[in-house]
């Protein structure tokens, strides 16, 4: 996946697309930085995993910017976001997602929302990179309740 994300970064260079070279250089960045801490080469899945935390990251940005009032800096993030969303495998629907929930449900025999913890550590393995944390924690409450 590093070196399709590499030459996605070559062919933006060449189209010019400066948010596009600098999205992916930073990118490439942290994966080589967790490649480090890791002192490994990264599986697929630990890229997907680092894709998802940088995709966290701009999120969580661009709350604190909308509350800001810098609508300017949100919209860079959101960009980043959708070429970010391009390396991540295709997401599992709202269907697939709860038929997940209620097989986990079943499996942990939970009757309420106390028991979402164990639902949760359930289902999060299963949908790693496929399903955000807070898409599955949305179904999980909503089956629960």
């Amino acid at each position: 996946m590093l070196k399709q994300i590499q030459a996605d970064m070559k062919q933006a260079m060449k189209a010019g697309d400066k948010k596009q070279v600098s999205t992916l250089r930073m990118l490439i960045a942290a994966i080589k930085n967790e490649s480090i801490n890791q002192r490994r080469e990264l599986s697929e899945e630990e890229t997907v995993t680092v894709i998802n935390r940088e995709i966290k990251q701009r999120r969580n940005a661009i709350a604190e910017f909308k509350k800001g009032g810098r609508d300017d800096l949100a919209a860079e993030n959101e960009q980043e976001i959708a070429i970010l969303e391009r390396y991540l495998p295709e997401q599992l629907s709202d269907e697939e997602l709860a038929a997940i929930v209620r097989q986990a449900v079943k499996e942990v025999n939970a009757a309420s929302l106390r028991d979402m913890g164990k639902v949760m550590g359930r289902v999060m393995p299963q949908v790693k990179g496929k399903a955000d944390g807070t898409r599955v924690q949305a179904a999980v409450k909503e089956i629960l309740q």
